[in-house]
C-alpha cells in the first residue's frame, strides 16, 4: 500500500470538490450525474492509489475518471441517445478546461449561479450550492439551517431534479438578471465561509479551503457588478476580517484561543488593511446585514488590546442588525456583546428568553454561552449543566475539548 494515498484522496476531497463538481456539471450538463460520478471517482481513487501511487496531477485524474464514469451512467440512462449527443455536441464546441490550472475560472461562477437560480426555493438555493460546490455533507448543511438532515436530502434531491427538468441553464445571468439571485448567492457565499471558519465535524475548528475558497467566490461576485453593491463589499470585507484572526485562534495543539485572549500580532494586518476601506465603503448610504457585520468585526481589528474594544458601540451595532435581520443567533451574539459592555446579569437574561423559546434548544453555542454568563457569575452548577448539555450537541474537536475544559474549571 502507498504511504500517504488516503490522506491525497481526502485532501483533494477537501479542497477540489467544487471544483470537480463544477467542471463534470460543464462537461455533462447534470447535477445529479456529475455528483455522483465524482463520487465514484473518489471512490476508486482510494483502491487504485493505494497501489499504483498517487498521480502527478490528482485533480485532473479524478476529473477525467468522473467524465469516463458520467459517460457510462449516461448510456445506461433512459436519455442515451439525447444526452450522449448533446455532450458529442458540447465536446466538439466547448474548449476543455485545462485541469492542470491552478484556476478553472468559470465554472464554478456558473454552478452558483445555477444554484441560485429563482426558480429554486431560497432555501433550496443555498442547500444545493453548499452541497455541489462546498462539498458540505447533508448534516453539515442541516446544521446551518437548523433542521434535521433527512428534511435537508429531500430538500437537496428535489432542487437537483428541478434544475435538470424546468432546463436551468448552466451560466452567469446578465446584468438585468443579476440582483434577483444576488441574495442567494451572498448567503451561500457566506455559509461556505461560516463552514470554513467553524467546522461542523473535524478535529480542528477551521478548514482554510473553504474560507479561501468563499473569498474567492466574494471578489468574483463583487467584480461582476459595478459599482459593486453595498452588502457585496461588506461580505468581502467581513470574511477578509474573520479570516484575518485565524493564525490567532487556536494553540499548538489544535485547541481553541478565545478572541480576548488571542495574540493579535498574530493578525493578518495586510488583510485588515485591505478590508478596513471596503468596510468604510460598505458602510455608504443605507448599510445592510453584511455591512453592519463587516463594521462589527472591523472593531475588533482596530483595537490593539481586548480591553481597547468598543463595546458600547458594538451593541449599537447589534441593535442595527437585529432590526435588519431578526434572528434567534443575531439575538444570541447580542447578548453577549451585552454580557461585554453591560455585564453577565442581563445578558443571563437575553439568553434565558432565548432558551425559553425553544428555536435554539440544539444549537451548541446557545448553551456553551450561558454556561459562560452562569460561570461569570459564580453559578458553578448551573454552568456545568449548561457546558454539560453544549458537549452533548458539539461535533468539532477543538470545541468539544474546549468545552471540557471550561467543564472541569466550574467543577473544580
Amino acid at each position: 500500500m502507498c504511504q500517504g494515498s488516503d490522506e491525497a484522496v481526502d485532501a483533494v476531497y477537501r479542497s477540489d470538490w467544487g471544483r470537480i463538481v463544477a467542471a463534470l456539471i460543464h462537461l455533462v450538463g447534470d447535477f445529479e450525474v456529475a455528483e455522483e460520478a465524482a463520487q465514484e471517482a473518489f471512490a476508486a481513487a482510494v483502491d487504485q492509489w493505494r497501489t499504483s501511487g498517487v498521480p502527478e496531477f490528482p485533480r485532473a485524474w479524478i476529473i477525467q475518471t468522473a467524465r469516463h464514469k458520467a459517460i457510462d451512467r449516461i448510456r445506461r440512462s433512459k436519455l442515451h441517445k439525447e444526452k450522449v449527443e448533446s455532450y458529442a455536441t458540447l465536446s466538439k464546441t466547448a474548449e476543455e478546461p485545462d485541469y492542470d490550472l491552478e484556476e478553472i475560472p468559470d465554472d464554478r461562477l456558473r454552478l452558483i449561479f445555477t444554484c441560485c437560480h429563482p426558480a429554486l426555493a431560497p432555501e433550496a438555493q443555498v442547500a444545493l450550492t453548499l452541497r455541489t460546490l462546498g462539498g458540505l455533507e447533508t448534516d453539515e448543511i442541516a446544521r446551518a439551517f437548523l433542521v434535521p438532515a433527512p428534511t435537508m436530502a429531500q430538500r437537496l434531491v428535489r432542487a437537483q431534479r428541478k434544475i435538470r427538468d424546468a432546463g436551468i441553464p448552466y451560466t452567469v445571468p446578465g446584468a438585468n438578471d443579476m440582483p434577483e439571485r444576488l441574495d442567494a448567492v451572498q448567503t451561500v457565499i457566506y455559509l461556505i465561509f461560516n463552514e470554513g471558519y467553524a467546522t461542523t465535524r473535524s478535529s480542528s475548528l477551521l478548514r482554510t479551503d473553504l474560507c479561501a475558497e468563499a473569498i474567492r467566490l466574494g471578489r468574483l461576485v463583487r467584480t461582476l457588478l459595478s459599482p459593486p453593491p453595498s452588502e457585496v463589499t461588506g461580505l468581502l470585507a467581513l470574511m477578509l476580517l474573520h479570516d484575518a484572526r485565524r493564525d490567532a485562534r487556536l494553540d499548538e495543539s489544535g485547541d481553541i484561543i478565545i478572541l480576548e485572549e488571542q495574540d493579535r500580532s498574530l493578525w493578518d494586518q495586510r488583510q485588515i488593511g485591505e478590508a478596513l476601506p471596503l468596510v468604510d465603503e460598505a458602510l455608504q448610504g443605507e448599510p445592510g446585514p453584511f455591512a453592519v457585520q463587516a463594521a462589527i468585526a472591523a472593531l475588533h481589528c482596530r483595537a490593539a488590546r481586548a480591553q481597547d474594544t468598543d463595546w458600547p458601540q458594538i451593541l449599537r451595532l447589534y441593535d442595527v442588525l437585529e432590526r435588519l435581520q431578526p434572528s434567534p443567533i443575531v439575538s444570541l451574539n447580542r447578548a453577549v456583546a451585552v454580557a461585554m459592555a453591560r455585564g453577565p446579569v442581563p445578558a443571563l437574561a437575553l439568553v434565558d428568553a432565548l432558551a425559553a423559546e425553544g428555536d435554539l434548544d440544539n444549537y451548541h453555542l446557545l448553551h456553551s454561552a450561558r454556561a459562560d454568563l452562569l460561570r461569570r457569575i459564580g453559578s458553578s452548577e448551573e454552568a456545568a449543566k449548561s457546558y454539560e448539555r453544549a458537549l452533548e450537541l458539539v461535533t468539532n474537536d477543538s470545541e468539544r475539548r474546549f468545552l471540557e475544559r471550561r467543564l472541569r474549571e466550574v467543577l473544580a
